[in-house]
């Protein structure tokens, strides 16, 4: 059959290719089909035949979908966290760093890999290691955005902390609706959330902390 004598002629290709780089081709292919089709319609055997390779070849790689799913959620956090770094590494003006660490979210969906819809997209988010991979993410962001907060500021930790929280929702959100309605041009969606963001802010620090929502009105 034709589909077979493909099959073989891809396995006997990829049986040449380094092992790192057959694993990136097949991660790329993945992640699209992923992407497009969800966790529980993507079969192992839809990757393959997608890649052009056998399913051995396929579970040479990764034993499971499970662990193929994994190892891209990990590679999407990872470039997530990584450009959040970058960001924020050469800028020492927090206001800077607030707008480059919004400006990072908007990049990040945007990408055209659809890393995005792994992260914050997962329709996994019940499986045990899935969620365990979201809430590590959730925590290290939010770390490096309290700690600009509390430079900036002067506030304590827990209150750096929540407002780190409240500024990593923000921009998660925004950037996610601004991928639906790309009518806004990108860097100026960034830039009115970092505005938002900014002058928030920049309100502290408030020299008598107020302890409830009514004293601060």
């Amino acid at each position: 059959m034709a589909f077979t004598a493909s099959i073989d002629e891809s396995s006997s290709r990829a049986a040449r290719l380094p092992k790192a780089e057959r694993r990136e081709q097949l991660m790329a292919v993945a992640r699209s089909v992923f992407a497009e089709q969800g966790y529980h319609t993507t079969s192992m055997e839809i990757i393959a035949e997608t890649a052009g390779v056998s399913k051995p070849l396929l579970y040479q790689h990764f034993p499971s979908k499970l662990d193929l799913y994994l190892a891209l959620l990990d590679a999407g956090i990872d470039e997530l966290l990584d450009k959040s770094d970058a960001s924020l590494r050469d800028i020492t003006d927090n206001k800077l760093r607030v707008i480059a660490t919004v400006q990072t979210y908007f990049e990040f969906v945007d990408d055209p890999q659809d890393a995005y819809r792994l992260v914050f997209e997962s329709d996994l988010t019940n499986e045990p290691e899935v969620r365990a991979r979201l809430e590590r993410l959730e925590r290290e962001v939010i770390k490096r955005i309290a700690a600009v907060i509390k430079q900036d500021t002067g506030l304590s930790e827990t209150q750096a902390t929540l407002l780190g929280a409240g500024l990593h929702g923000m921009a998660q959100v925004a950037a996610t609706n601004w991928l639906r309605d790309p009518s806004l041009p990108r860097s100026d969606a960034a830039e009115l959330v970092s505005l938002l963001s900014w002058r928030g802010i920049s309100g502290f620090p408030l020299s008598h902390p107020p302890t409830s929502p009514l004293m601060a009105q």
